[in-house]
């Protein structure tokens, strides 16, 4: 099947900047269970913030973005980036990565990718959190703050992106070559 990398974190942590560089890095696809969910924001005409809304009252909306995050895994060679992409791949995950960061650090880092203020940022970001975390507890029975599951856990605002990556690539690397897998 092959390798099968689960990057999860929320919003801000720099699971979609760490994840696309790991699957570059060892020539694995890429799939972005938040680039799907954004898609389908896009196409019904509502923020992120109003589909997450919208999701919190309809499992279906999440079940869609849960069986393309599933049908990727079962493919292998692959970074899956979701914020449930350890629980929804568990089985399939050779490697489940969580990382972090403090409020402060992801919110400045959301504010300046969308060019909104701290502010907005903070307020929208916490706002979707929370409903996000009441939903998978709802739906899945998942509790997003148990870290349990996760194989490496990495605070991505200690060091630069260059030393966080340095990690990252060590601690795949010597996965594949401890298991060879590939």
């Amino acid at each position: 099947m092959g390798l099968v990398v689960a990057m999860s974190g929320l919003h801000g942590t720099g699971k979609s900047t760490y994840a696309r560089k790991l699957a570059e890095r060892f020539s694995l696809r890429y799939i972005s269970a938040g680039g799907l969910f954004r898609e389908v924001a896009h196409r019904r005409g509502l923020s992120l913030k109003d589909l997450s809304l919208e999701a919190s009252k309809k499992e279906e909306l999440d079940r869609v973005v849960d069986d393309r995050t599933l049908a990727e895994a079962e493919k292998g060679d692959v970074v899956i980036d979701a914020l449930l992409a350890a629980w929804m791949v568990h089985n399939l995950a050779n490697l489940k990565i969580h990382l972090f960061a403090t409020d402060e650090v992801r919110i400045a880092r959301i504010a300046q990718r969308d060019s909104v203020s701290l502010e907005e940022a903070r307020k929208e970001t916490l706002y979707r959190e929370d409903l996000e975390r009441r939903r998978f507890k709802s739906f899945y029975d998942i509790d997003i703050t148990d870290l349990s599951i996760y194989d490496l856990i990495l605070n991505t605002g200690l060091v630069s992106p260059e030393g966080n990556m340095q990690v990252l690539e060590s601690f795949v690397k010597a996965y594949i070559n401890e298991h060879g897998v590939r």
